[in-house]
C-alpha cells in the first residue's frame, strides 16, 4: 500500500483544496455579499450554492476521509507513529479532522430536517472553517 501513498496524498490534497475552498468561500465572499444585495436574491443564491454543494461535497468528504485514514495507516504504521511529536501533532489534527465531521454531519442533518437557520448556517461554516485552518497549520507543523 505504500507504493499508493503519492497518489492517497494527491487525493487528499485535493479533496481538502476543495473542501476548505468552498467553505472559506462561504465564509469570506458569500457573507459580504448579504451587505450589497436584497435578502431574497441572497437567499436565493444561498440555495443555489448550497444545492450545488449537496451534489458533490459529501463525495469530496468522504474520499478525503478514506484518503486521509489511508494516509495514516501508512505514515504510522498502525498507530507506532503516536510516541513522536509527529504523532501527537498527527492526533491532534485526526481529533480536528473528526470534529469538523460531526459538525459537517450536524449541518447535513439540520439542512435535511429544515432546522438549519441563517444563523445557524453562518456559525456553522465559521466554526469548520476555524477548525480546517487549524487542521492546515498542524499538517504543516508535522513535517518540521
Amino acid at each position: 500500500m505504500a507504493n499508493w501513498y503519492p497518489l492517497f496524498l494527491l487525493l487528499h490534497l485535493a479533496c481538502a483544496i476543495v473542501f476548505v475552498g468552498a467553505v472559506a468561500f462561504e465564509v469570506l465572499v458569500l457573507e459580504a455579499l448579504h451587505r450589497q444585495f436584497d435578502h431574497d436574491i441572497m437567499r436565493r443564491i444561498e440555495a443555489a450554492v448550497m444545492a450545488r454543494a449537496r451534489r458533490f461535497m459529501p463525495f469530496v468528504v468522504l474520499l478525503l476521509f478514506l484518503s486521509g485514514f489511508a494516509l495514516f495507516d501508512i505514515r504510522c504504521n498502525g498507530l507506532a507513529c503516536l510516541g513522536s511529536r509527529f504523532g501527537w501533532l498527527l492526533s491532534i489534527k485526526v481529533g480536528l479532522a473528526f470534529a469538523v465531521l460531526a459538525v459537517f454531519v450536524t449541518a447535513v442533518r439540520a439542512a435535511m430536517r429544515g432546522t438549519m437557520d441563517p444563523c445557524r448556517f453562518r456559525r456553522t461554516h465559521h466554526v469548520v472553517l476555524c477548525l480546517m485552518a487549524g487542521i492546515v497549520v498542524l499538517a504543516k507543523l508535522m513535517f518540521y
